[in-house]
């Protein structure tokens, strides 16, 4: 028996150091940040597709001041003649002209969601597109500077500047994406169901 334990423990010990020996033969990992938001913002086509949208959500908030203005204005109007009205009873054109006033409230809500829409669409597509353009570039940029993990900087407490590959994404994605197209394409509609007829 205690040759057996004497060969288990002989065979233990040149285990062991075969193992750690293959532990120690894993290389330094070499870590790299990256400032993702800084990549997506500022590369050139990034940076004017973003300025496009911004301009669309411009768009949207003239068109709701425009909307706005006129309905507060017939709406105080209309809440100043109800309550001059005190118990009386509303007259016909008052209730005409209170419904029309709803209508008008609810057309403006719809469209201003319609158009909301449109532009929370097109950012999705935005960034969809830049996306796309910066999971390539981190590929690029290890296999160039040798790096084995690259992290946003986001995550990291601290870090030396010279781990910093943000410069380097950012050249990489600029020189792959040439353009982000900044309207979506219209959403594909549901298709009709038809009934089949039945035959006589």
């Amino acid at each position: 028996m205690k040759h057996l334990l004497a060969a288990a423990g002989l065979a233990a010990a040149t285990v062991l150091p075969a193992a750690a020996a293959s532990a120690q033969a894993l290389p330094d990992a070499k870590i790299g940040v990256v400032d993702v938001n800084r990549v997506a913002t500022t590369c050139t086509a990034c940076a004017t597709a973003l300025q496009a949208l911004e301009q669309q959500a411009q768009a949207v908030r003239a068109r709701e001041a425009q909307l706005r203005q006129p309905l507060q204005a017939t709406g105080q109007a209309l809440q100043a003649e109800i309550e001059a009205l005190g118990d009386a009873q509303p007259s016909a054109d008052l209730q005409q002209r209170a419904t029309a006033f709803q209508q008008q409230q609810q057309a403006a809500a719809q469209e201003l969601q319609q158009r909301q829409a449109v532009v929370a669409r097109n950012r999705n597509y935005i960034l969809q597109q830049i996306g796309a353009a910066i999971e390539p570039a981190y590929q690029q940029v290890v296999a160039r500077r040798g790096v084995h993990i690259i992290l946003p900087v986001e995550s990291t407490l601290a870090h030396q500047p010279a781990v910093d590959l943000t410069g380097d994404v950012l050249a990489e994605v600029n020189r792959t994406l040439t353009q982000v197209n900044v309207n979506a394409p219209a959403p594909q509609q549901p298709a009709a169901q038809t009934t089949p007829q039945q035959t006589r």
